[in-house]
């Protein structure tokens, strides 16, 4: 479908991942025109891009997975506990034939804009093609980590070799059979890469900045039994999706880590390190609130870095100082076990700086390295990075990073929607679970949100929604007192936005629990959009 034979939608959808599939069928179900824009040439947003060595997702697969069509989630068979990027990326389009998706999906187009246009209650938006759709409704679907976080290294144009970042990775395989490999960064893409890329390379160079905790997955595949027993409990499996704070399963012991004895203590970490998974972190129920009960689990994986890695000097290198949880938490499949490689070197560039790149590799402080090959695995401008992306207008031509990035910090009612931003919606916003939830899970119970106001405003005739400013900064005090209640707020990571340089720093993802934050959302609803101000046409002009 041609882009110039749209003129006027109703809703305008960015991006074809989890976020804008459901939200497309769900719109189309609803009987409102929708047109999806994506920048890829195929669905499946993150999981399309990240096609890097052991991209992996670190929830279980039976939760993984959309949980609105039961049809759908009994035919389709997951073979691992932990899903890797291709059987992710097949699902999703599996999802795209089985609701005849893509006929409403424009692929190979990027969003440049979205301007709203006051007199005429209408969302100008812009394509890369240089064409224009106007639609009342634009909804985001752009994933929290879709902004791929490229440091300006010095020097990089001039690198002989060649360079990847793992959230851009290219389709075909890349070749590190032989080859003087160097990996920066050590978050979950690069402790994911890692003991992939160590297999092939010649020699791999790590440059890590950031010491990370990181527990095994102890992935396996699955066996006919317990999927059909998954099958069979389909109803369990969506309540434990869509009714409690993780919406992935674990179910977090309601005990202090301080009220067992050290010795039962280490008996419950060992129990489940081996059993694999994030079983950990649900071990105890202050590991995020209370320092001495958090020293415990961190103490724990320090030891068991130091048993793991056999260089003494490499295991010190390699053991976090931070609050564990705080940054998000990784699962991984030998990542320390990787570093007793003959093949493999751990360098400390928080120590010795990286200076530049070099056209035959990389220099810190300390020397240079010869490299065929870099990998970036340097993360995302997340929660508002992709937002960012694209030049976002609301009233008045105020932007949106203009309101955000530039004012005095983010503001948003519900994760949901920003004042001055009509008619213009979030999936997974900042200031919602977000990332620290299930992601389809949190994405369903928007998406479902989004629609039911959608249909309310439109059997009561309402042609703009948006948040009022009081309901808006209340939100946001809420969400800034519930994480200073936490430790998050006392280590720098992507969720605080210091990994981005020159970004101010907040707390973006709402810590109150998945389970009173579906409640509020749901009150919200209940008393006809509670802190939005509803207006139609004659309000507008």
């Amino acid at each position: 479908m041609n882009t110039n034979q749209v003129n006027n939608l109703d809703v305008v959808v960015l991006g074809a991942g989890f976020s804008g599939l459901y939200m497309l069928h769900r719109l189309r179900e609803a009987g409102f025109s929708t047109r999806v824009y994506e920048a890829g040439d195929g669905v499946g947003g993150v999981w399309y891009w990240n096609r890097y060595p052991g991209a992996r997702c670190d929830i279980e697969s039976i939760y993984y997975n959309y949980s609105f069509s039961e049809e759908l989630y009994q035919e389709w068979n997951w073979t691992s506990r932990y899903p890797d990027q291709p059987e992710i990326l097949s699902y999703l389009n599996y999802v795209a034939d089985k609701f005849d998706l893509r006929r409403d999906i424009q692929f190979k187009t990027r969003i440049i804009a979205a301007h709203y246009d006051e007199k005429k209650n209408l969302w100008n938006v812009k394509l890369n093609d240089g064409t224009s759709v106007s639609a009342k409704y634009f909804i985001s679907g752009a994933g929290c980590l879709s902004s791929a976080n490229l440091p300006n290294f010095k020097g990089l144009e001039s690198f002989k070799g060649k360079w990847y970042h793992t959230g851009k990775w290219p389709q075909e395989k890349v070749d590190f059979k032989g080859k003087r490999v160097g990996v920066i960064g050590t978050g979950s893409s690069g402790v994911q890469a890692i003991p992939v890329i160590a297999k092939e390379a010649g020699h791999l160079t790590v440059f890590q900045r950031t010491p990370q905790y990181t527990i095994p997955a102890r992935n396996h595949l699955y066996d006919p039994a317990f999927i059909k027993q998954t099958k069979e409990n389909f109803a369990e499996i969506k309540r434990l999706m869509r009714e409690t704070d993780t919406g992935n399963g674990l179910q977090i012991r309601n005990i202090s880590a301080l009220s067992d004895s050290p010795a039962k203590r280490r008996e419950i970490f060992e129990k489940v390190w081996e059993e694999g998974g994030f079983g950990l972190t649900s071990s105890y129920n202050d590991f995020l609130i209370n320092e001495e009960a958090n020293h415990t689990v961190s103490d724990f994986i320090r030891s068991k870095i130091k048993e793991i890695v056999h260089n003494p000097e490499t295991a010190a290198k390699l053991l976090p100082d931070y609050y564990f949880g705080t940054k998000r938490p990784i699962l991984d499949s030998g990542y320390y076990e990787t570093y007793n490689r003959e093949n493999v070197t751990l360098v400390d560039v928080k120590e010795a700086p990286i200076i530049e790149i070099t056209p035959n590799g990389l220099r810190t402080i300390d020397g240079e390295y010869e490299l065929d090959i870099i990998v970036f695995a340097t993360g995302y401008d997340g929660m508002t990075g992709p937002l960012f992306k694209m030049d976002i207008r609301g009233k008045s031509g105020m932007s949106l990073k203009e309101k955000w990035e530039e004012g005095s910090m983010v503001r948003t009612y519900l994760g949901l929607a920003t004042s001055d931003f009509p008619n213009f919606f979030m999936i997974t916003g900042p200031e919602s679970p977000s990332v620290l939830v299930n992601m389809p899970s949190a994405i369903e119970q928007h998406v479902e949100w989004i629609i039911d106001c959608l249909e309310y405003l439109r059997e009561k005739g309402v042609d703009a929604i948006e948040p009022t400013i009081e309901a808006e900064e209340a939100w946001s005090k809420h969400c800034r007192e519930v994480a200073e209640a936490t430790l998050y707020v006392k280590t720098e990571s992507w969720y605080t936005g210091a990994n981005i340089a020159g970004k101010p720093r907040s707390f973006l993802i709402y810590l109150g629990g998945f389970v009173h934050y579906t409640q509020k959302c749901n009150e919200v609803a209940a008393s006809g959009y509670n802190g939005f101000t509803l207006s139609t046409i004659k309000a507008l002009r």
